[in-house]
């Protein structure tokens, strides 16, 4: 064994002369497992939280939408946009229309957003996950229902128990204006709501419909805002997604679930890192705890020092012991807070028993997901702050070393 090494490691687990100092060593060992723990908690959290959103968002959001380029619809009865739909590895192929529209409901009025969907619309999703109340049906016995977001819901105060009052959504005619009444100018159809979902503010203005019932509200018995397109597990999409930006030309645009949602994906980022930052300048200060520790421990060892320095040591076996002792510290620290913040995410993860503080439908308990990566870098974060810590304190441990020599 390596001389610092096992000269480090009998002054870490042996009895010290002053026993203020195996307080400090192991309070600065507690530092270190605290903020190593909270590192691989707070960040398994964030990724379960970040699991539970995209997949919510992923209800909503296709794996790959067709828009145009220039105007809001396009006719998509083409050749190609058929092939697309039967293509094998596809799970869903759903036409959307979309506009705006004025919503009534009793003495309210909301302006948001009309989606119509094809019947593919419902293939391959697990929409009940984002509903509030009632369920997601868009059709039933022949009749044509909505599933309203919930900030329609709460703006319009609609009660799914009340049967006998629709909601009215109003949509201008194409050829507005031309009428004195400014009422004769909207086409306006009635439709009773089956369910609330809730999700997202980018979402929870919206009602989806059959699309049979938009097209008759917006008079377009053709055309689309958009195809929304799902394929099976495995398919590489961003292979597909290439493939028809190729053959469709300059007049779509082709867009995957990331570039869909750029803000939320930025905004994923940068919370993610935000706390991840503040965490480690709580470690850092953890850490540092080791400066005082080693200071402390070359005091009550300088003896030992010149006992060393006269049988050979040079200063750098003398650096070496103290900056192993620290890194001992970090490491002790690290592996045994990595361990215990693991097993606390492995039963929050089983068990759910950190609620959130209020009763959801989608999500109840704290959710935990754990990646290899955040293991990785909350070590390597350690490991680089004990090093400069560790490096510190090496350096002062000889910076005294002839005065200690003529003391003794």
């Amino acid at each position: 064994m390596n001389t610092s090494i096992y000269i480090a490691k009998r002054y870490l687990f042996a009895k010290k002369q002053t026993h203020a100092i195996n307080i400090i060593s192991g309070i600065s060992i507690l530092g270190v497992l605290v903020g190593s723990a909270a590192l691989i908690i707070i960040l398994s959290v964030f990724n379960g939280l970040e699991k539970v959103i995209l997949s919510l968002y992923s209800n909503f959001t296709p794996e790959l939408k067709i828009e145009p380029r220039y105007g809001k619809t396009f006719d998509p009865h083409s050749p190609y946009f058929e092939g697309l739909g039967r293509d094998v590895r596809v799970v869903s192929y759903t036409q959307v229309l979309q506009e705006k529209a004025l919503m009534r409901y009793a003495d309210r009025q909301f302006i948001g957003t009309v989606k119509g969907v094809s019947d593919d619309f419902l293939k391959g999703r697990t929409l009940d996950s984002t509903i509030q109340f009632g369920s997601f049906t868009l059709k039933d016995k022949g009749r044509d229902f909505a599933v309203i977001g919930s900030t329609v819901q709460g703006s319009l105060g609609v009660s799914l128990k009340d049967q006998f009052t629709p909601l009215q959504i109003f949509s201008p005619k194409r050829n507005a204006g031309n009428s004195t009444n400014p009422m004769n100018d909207f086409v306006f159809r009635s439709i009773l709501p089956s369910g609330v979902f809730g999700i997202q503010e980018d979402f929870n203005d919206m009602i989806v419909t059959p699309i049979a019932f938009t097209r008759d509200l917006l008079d377009e018995p053709n055309k689309v805002s958009s195809i929304e397109i799902n394929y099976k597990k495995g398919t590489d999409i961003a292979k597909i997604e290439t493939s028809i930006e190729e053959r469709i030309g300059k007049n779509y645009t082709v867009r995957n679930r990331k570039e869909q949602n750029t803000e939320l994906y930025k905004t994923i980022n940068y919370e993610r890192w935000s706390i991840f930052m503040i965490l480690t300048f709580v470690l850092i200060i953890a850490i540092f705890n080791i400066i005082g520790s080693l200071t402390m421990l070359v005091i009550d060892k300088r003896k030992d020092i010149a006992i060393l320095t006269s049988l050979g040591a040079n200063k750098g076996l003398i650096q070496r012991i103290f900056f192993f002792e620290g890194m001992m510290i970090s490491a002790i620290g690290c592996v045994t807070g990595l361990a215990l913040g693991l097993l606390i995410c492995f039963i929050q993860q089983q068990y759910g028993f950190i609620k959130m503080g209020s009763t959801m439908s989608v999500l109840d308990a704290y959710p935990v997901a754990f990646k290899l990566s955040d293991i990785g870098l909350v070590f390597l974060t350690v490991t680089l702050i004990a090093v400069i810590a560790s490096g510190i304190s090496s350096r002062l441990s000889v910076k005294r070393l002839d005065e200690l020599k003529q003391e003794l």
